[in-house]
């Protein structure tokens, strides 16, 4: 496998204000509901193929866990379907909560 690229939240929020970023969620649905970084889409095993024919697989995407350890595999399957600038979010989104406001809603729900 190769070498996963690891950020840290602030990063994560400079690009987010930058616009230069999307945020892939694969928590599972109902967390991500009551909590997400702002823009963030929610990914899971039903969804994610079709994530990955709809991004462009030069653009920088970030994976958001729960405390950043499975979004380092998830980064790492992005890459080996051709994404050339992934990156697994260290300390995931608990990390994330306790600097910068999070977005609630159902997946389901949001455009």
């Amino acid at each position: 496998m190769p070498q996963i690229s690891q950020v840290d939240i602030h990063q994560v929020k400079l690009w987010l204000d930058d616009k230069t970023t999307t945020i892939l969620d694969i928590r599972d649905p109902m967390t991500y509901a009551m909590g997400h970084i702002p823009t963030a889409q929610h990914v899971d095993n039903e969804s994610v193929k079709q994530m990955i024919e709809s991004l462009d697989k030069e653009s920088n995407v970030v994976i958001c866990c729960y405390h950043g350890n499975s979004s380092q595999g998830a980064a790492g399957f992005f890459m080996e379907n051709g994404f050339t600038d992934v990156h697994s979010m260290m300390g995931g989104f608990e990390d994330w909560k306790h600097s910068y406001p999070a977005e609630t809603g159902n997946p389901s729900e949001e455009e």
